[in-house]
């Protein structure tokens, strides 16, 4: 039996070093995912964020480049810059587990995938239109005035008078 003790002793000891083995490894991949950011630049540099690995915005710059943009335009490309940050943060958590704790453990698994649904790829970008790309003019002055109402049918025709004579004349000569 003492052989038995000694045996149990030493696999509790094993499996002992290999929880705290394990969970160095995860404190050093939760150090490192915690140091982590984000930054995204929109095309034309005039706007500048920084995210944490949390998703959180840390940073945002807007450059005197922007003073000519509309602020609906502005807030725009900061969401846009924000979604796309954010959409790179599994990424980087993977990178980090295949560093640390490997891409095989069920719990890295689940961490990657919670990952992927809380952040996931931003929405295709269309194409920035201006007025001038749609073959189409306006003119009318953009207000918050509803547009005057629309007639509800058109007037009836005008009928002529009966005439026994239908050369449209009015009953005089053409020569007259």
């Amino acid at each position: 039996m003492p052989e038995d003790i000694a045996g149990s002793e030493q696999m509790l000891a094993n499996w002992n070093q290999n929880i705290q083995e394990r969970a160095a490894r995860y404190q050093e991949m939760a150090t490192r995912v915690q140091g982590m950011t984000i930054n995204e630049r929109s095309s034309d540099g005039s706007i500048e964020i920084l995210v944490g690995s949390n998703g959180i915005l840390q940073n945002l710059v807007i450059n005197e480049s922007a003073a000519g943009k509309r602020m609906s335009e502005i807030s725009g490309e900061i969401m846009k810059l924000l979604q796309r940050a954010q959409s790179r943060i599994p990424e980087l958590l993977q990178e980090a587990m295949a560093e640390t704790i490997g891409t095989q453990d069920e719990t890295a698994n689940v961490l990657f995938n919670e990952a992927k649904k809380n952040f996931p790829a931003p929405p295709a970008e269309e194409p920035t239109r201006t007025p001038y790309d749609r073959n189409e003019m306006s003119f009318r002055v953009e207000d918050d005035a509803p547009p005057p109402p629309r007639p509800s049918a058109p007037p009836p025709p005008r009928r002529r008078p009966p005439s026994d004579d239908d050369d449209d004349f009015g009953g005089n000569s053409v020569l007259s």
